[in-house]
């Protein structure tokens, strides 16, 4: 009897095995993705959900189209595909979760479509705490640093940059408050801790125009593939920026395509910079203190304005933003989350467990 009941016992063990398989791929998945989503005040923590302009389609997947309005936020990585124009500010609600950043996401944010997106705020235009792709897209960021003090700001603050697909990105950061540090595009590591592999720009056949009292673009690091620096003339990625020849860090840098297709009717812009016959896509002027519009620039974006004052050696700090602190992407700074692998490698194992279990039985 006894030896009947322990043969009985043993059919249940991989029946329990496979049971407790079954439950764990039907579990949840913890897919890449933003946790929640702020939109137009509100907060939303499921996809699905849509209002004037905008589609949260999954976890990882907004759309936008033809938005304007309020600050959007996102607690983990953002794809956003842009069609039409849309324009995000931050809010100015004293409650308001985003309070200094038009677009602010606490992972990584991949722009692409065929749209743009302006993006205004205090203390930066967009904030991304990982990486920001810009695929393709045009996007004009702009921080005007009202009521800020002993901070960073600049149109773009992520921890890496990269243009890529034809993008347009224009940036540029202003403030007049004491201890304000001025950037177009600030790269910094924000505690991530990744670094020589962060803090880095890559433009690969795309435009970019960043224009900041303290640096135009401040980074540890950067590359350009089929594209060349148009402004400063013999600029160069040097320790914590963008250079000239001289070594002084550029408060205006410009970079276009190596081959860039001007309109017809006008010469390229392959001119010298700083020639009075130059076509390059945002060319400096001194005296008016302004940018000229060229042939192969955007003309849906305003070029972002220069500045008359000396340029600085650029101090690498990291930028304590002065919104609630965020923890939950201080794990990971790669696709997908580290939660999925751990849960395929479980579920791998438990299936051979499993599949073992299950063989022993029949031989019993």
């Amino acid at each position: 009897m006894f030896a009947a009941k322990s043969h009985t016992s043993r059919h249940y063990i991989p029946i329990v095995a496979m049971a407790c398989l079954c439950v764990l791929l039907g579990g949840p998945s913890y897919a890449a993705g933003a946790e929640s989503l702020i939109i137009a005040g509100a907060t939303y923590y499921e996809p699905g959900v849509s209002g004037p302009g905008w589609v949260w389609t999954d976890a990882d997947h907004l759309e936008l189209n033809g938005y304007a309005g309020e600050a959007i936020g996102a607690e983990g990585d953002l794809v956003l595909t842009l069609a039409g124009q849309n324009s995000v500010t931050e809010s100015h609600a004293p409650d308001a979760d985003i309070t200094l950043c038009g677009m602010e996401v606490w992972g990584n944010l991949t722009l692409r479509g065929t749209g743009t997106l302006t993006a205004t705020g205090s203390q930066c235009g967009i904030h991304v705490s990982q990486a920001l792709v810009v695929d393709g897209c045009t996007v004009d960021a702009r921080a005007d640093g009202a009521d800020i003090t002993n901070e960073a700001v600049a149109g773009v603050i992520a921890g890496d940059m990269a243009v890529r697909g034809g993008g347009r990105v224009v940036a540029a950061g202003a403030g007049s408050g004491a201890g304000v540090r001025a950037y177009g595009v600030y790269l910094q590591d924000l505690g991530l801790g990744n670094g020589a592999a962060s803090c880095r720009l890559s433009v690969d056949a795309s435009w970019l125009d960043a224009a900041g009292a303290d640096g135009g673009v401040a980074c540890t690091g950067g590359s350009l593939v089929s594209a060349r620096f148009v402004a400063p003339a013999g600029g160069t990625f040097g320790a914590s920026g963008v250079v000239d020849a001289s070594g002084a860090v550029a408060p205006h840098v410009v970079i276009e395509p190596d081959v860039a297709t001007p309109p017809a009717g006008e010469t390229d812009g392959d001119n010298v910079p700083g020639d009075s016959s130059s076509k390059s896509p945002a060319d400096a002027n001194p005296a008016a203190g302004e940018l000229t519009t060229g042939p192969t620039a955007n003309p849906a974006l305003k070029p972002a304005a220069t500045t008359t004052k000396t340029s600085t050696t650029v101090t690498k700090t990291t930028v304590a933003k002065t919104t609630k602190p965020k923890t939950a992407t201080t794990t990971t700074a790669t696709l997908p989350k580290t939660g999925d692998s751990n849960w395929i490698t479980a579920s791998v194992t438990l299936f051979l467990l499993g599949t073992v279990l299950l063989a022993a039985a029949c031989r019993c």
